[in-house]
């Protein structure tokens, strides 16, 4: 099940590379919630890193995530793994695209049903 969450980027952590080949890369992102901001710390991992390279501190996102969750040692994690990002930018981007003309000479139509929605 995805999630997602939008605010400001706050930090970007470098990309850690393991012996194994596993690269991951974290991203904290500030969400305004009531009184109290919360810092949401999101990991990229694999092909998945390079989404963190065009972001930079204080720009607005939208982050699409999962939750994972695993057991080690008797005790549990989760992680918030991330694998969409949009920018205030590309939100916007696509409200500006140019918009079919709008023809006023389209006839009017009228329902005259008894259902009331």
């Amino acid at each position: 099940m995805a999630y997602e969450l939008s605010g400001k980027v706050k930090l970007i952590q470098d990309p850690q590379t393991f012996n194994s080949g596993f690269t991951k890369r974290e991203m904290v992102v500030i969400v305004e919630d009531g009184k109290y901001p919360q810092e949401i710390n999101l990991e990229f991992v694999q092909d998945k890193v390079s989404l963190l390279d065009n972001l930079h501190v204080g720009q607005d996102v939208t982050v699409t995530f999962d939750i994972r969750g695993r057991e080690y040692n008797g005790r549990y994690f989760n992680n918030l793994q991330a694998w969409k990002v949009e920018t205030g930018n590309s939100v916007d981007s696509h409200m500006n695209q140019e918009q079919p003309a709008f023809d006023n000479n389209v006839p009017e139509v009228s329902f005259d049903d008894d259902i009331p929605f």
